[in-house]
Order: structure tokens, then C-alpha cells, then sequence
């Protein structure tokens, strides 16, 4: 019986690509008979004709499976992974994007080390950042140095979502059920084996990429604060150095009182340079605690993490065997036709 290999491909107005992703893909497996593969599309409230698209390669696939999970609203790359995921039922499962920045190619890499090197996981890893920005890439590379510094994870600078894991590692990442993801930090935090596959940067198939300057800054500070508690642990040093400082400060004043007893002193100047650092430290200060409270407040309240509009998947697909569960999603597609 052949393993089932299952992609699932986040999208957001990727109507240009999805054609392409399964063209390339079905190349692949061409040269990977011994697996059966499915591809799990995961709409993100495309306000182009994505979904349509999607569709229609459902209708017109020749080999593996095709299907989709259309979510009632834009919930972000990160929940429309863990929408996937908790969809999935594959021996292996894949993440990738459909803009064919992350090559299928390196599929064939990736079951080889799963299935004859032992490991648990297999991530993608960019060498090269060739028709990036240089600005990006500068602050690609400071991302990585501070996030490693300041939390609990040690990112591999170039790491991507690319990934192939075994189930189990899906399960592990399934168990972890945080509203604000961080999927980069969750491979690391959840472990297992994993083996690094290089690959030189590939520029998008087609369309424009979604991520601007301000949504990588947004993604990166999400990283920090999911994983850091640095930055309430400074709070505290922070607050003894002031301390510190003030009694220095406070100790000269009075020195220089004692030396000089009749030099008239008004201290208006150092009052107001005192109290408006001080002022600048408390807003601060409270702003970092009110951002993981905000954290915490949305935990809280379990709200889920993505509502599904509609999808192709079958009802029966968790508890009929390998077989079964193609045979009735070939039905379902021809159904649909």
C-alpha cells in the first residue's frame, strides 16, 4: 500500500498560481510513484477568484487528490495552516506555498530523509536571499540574531515554512492550540529530528508578494512576544539600574551641598530631565505589560482559531483506511463535475 504524502498549501488571491503549483507538483509524483499524493488548498478569504481557480483543478486533476478548505474570512497565513493541518490525515504532510517560492522538487530531498535517514522532520532552508531587497535581507538577518537572544527558540537564519514532517510532529504542532502562532518557533519548541535542505532563492510564479515591510515587522514582533519573556524579565533590571542611578544622583546632589552650602541651587532643569525619563520609562513599562496581558486576554477567551465556509473534504475521511479515503474523494470529485 503506498504512503500518502499530503500538502497543504495556504492561499491569499493566488489565482495566477494555483494552475502552475499543481502542474508542478503532478511533475513531481510522476517521479514519485511509489507515493500517493493529496493537495489541501487552504482559501484565506481571497477576494480574488482564487477559490475558483482551486476548483477547477479539483475538476480536472488527473493524478492525486485534490482539495480545498475555504475559511469564512482573511484569518492570516498562520491560522489557515493550522486550519490545514487539523485537515490533514496524510502519513506525511507538507507545508508549502503555492507561489512556487518553495520548489515541490524538493519533496523527493525531503522523503528520502524521512524515509531512509531517520528523521522526523525535514525543513527548507534558503542559501541565498538573490532578488531580495537589501533592506529586507538586513532586517531578515537582525530578526534572527535578537529572536535568538531573546527567547527560548533557536532559529536557523533562511529557515522557511517548507517543511515535511512525519505525523507525529503534526500531531505535536495539532496540541498546541495558541491563538497567536508562530509556526517558525513552534517546529523548533516541539522538537524531533530534523534535517536542513538547502535551496538557492526562487522568485514567485506569478503575482505579487502579499508580505510587505510592516506585515514582516507585525510577524516578527508576534514571534518575540509568543515566545520571549525577556522583555518582562528587563522590566525588572531596568528598574533596579534606575534605582541605582537615582541614589548616584542623589548621593552627588547632596555631596555637592556639603562642598558648596551657599550656592544657590534651583534644580529645575534635572527635575524635569528626571521626571520626563522617568515618565517615558513607567508609559514603556506598562505598554509591554498591557501587550502581554492583551496576549493573555485573547487566550482567555478560546476563541477559534478559523471558521470554515465551506470544503470538499469528506465526512468519513479520519476513519476509513488509505484506500478508501482516495477512492471517495475521487467519487467527490467526480461528483462535483
Amino acid at each position: 500500500m503506498k504512503k500518502i504524502v499530503e500538502l497543504i498549501v495556504p492561499c491569499y488571491n493566488e489565482e495566477n498560481c494555483i494552475q502552475a503549483f499543481y502542474d508542478s507538483v503532478r511533475e513531481v509524483f510522476k517521479k514519485l510513484y511509489k507515493y500517493d499524493f493529496i493537495i489541501t488548498f487552504v482559501d484565506d478569504g481571497s477576494k480574488d477568484n482564487t477559490l475558483n481557480i482551486i476548483k477547477e483543478v479539483v475538476d480536472t486533476a488527473t493524478i492525486g487528490i485534490v482539495q480545498y478548505i475555504s475559511l469564512s474570512r482573511n484569518f492570516g497565513k498562520e491560522s489557515a495552516i493550522y486550519a490545514g493541518l487539523s485537515k490533514s490525515r496524510g502519513d506525511y504532510v507538507a507545508l508549502l506555498d503555492a507561489d512556487l517560492q518553495h520548489p515541490p522538487e524538493l519533496l523527493a530531498k525531503m522523503l528520502d530523509a524521512l524515509e531512509n535517514e531517520g528523521y522526523d522532520r525535514a525543513t527548507a532552508r534558503r542559501i541565498s536571499r538573490t532578488g531580495e531587497p537589501v533592506i529586507r535581507s538586513l532586517f531578515s538577518r537582525a530578526f534572527y540574531h535578537i529572536i535568538n537572544h531573546v527567547t527560548v527558540i533557536d532559529l536557523v537564519p533562511g529557515s522557511t515554512d517548507y517543511c515535511l514532517m512525519r505525523r507525529s510532529v503534526v500531531e505535536a504542532m495539532l496540541s498546541m492550540t495558541e491563538r497567536e502562532r508562530f509556526t517558525k518557533g513552534i517546529y523548533t519548541w516541539v522538537g524531533y529530528k530534523n534535517k536542513w535542505i538547502e535551496y538557492e532563492n526562487v522568485e514567485r510564479v506569478a503575482g505579487r508578494t502579499k508580505w510587505n515591510f510592516i506585515g514582516l515587522l507585525r510577524y516578527a514582533y508576534s514571534g518575540f512576544v509568543a515566545f520571549a519573556t525577556t522583555p518582562l524579565r528587563g522590566v525588572v533590571y531596568l528598574g533596579v539600574v534606575i534605582t541605582i542611578a537615582a541614589f548616584i544622583y542623589a548621593l552627588n546632589i547632596w555631596i555637592n551641598a556639603v562642598r558648596e552650602p551657599y550656592v544657590p541651587r534651583t534644580g529645575y532643569s534635572s527635575i524635569m530631565i528626571v521626571m520626563l525619563f522617568l515618565g517615558g520609562v513607567i508609559i514603556t513599562t506598562l505598554g509591554m505589560i498591557g501587550e502581554y496581558l492583551a496576549r493573555i486576554y485573547m487566550e482567555v477567551k478560546r476563541r477559534p482559531i478559523y471558521f470554515e465556509r465551506e470544503t470538499n473534504i469528506v465526512d468519513n475521511y479520519m476513519t476509513c483506511d488509505k484506500e478508501e479515503r482516495i477512492n471517495n474523494q475521487v467519487e467527490n470529485n467526480n461528483g462535483a463535475m
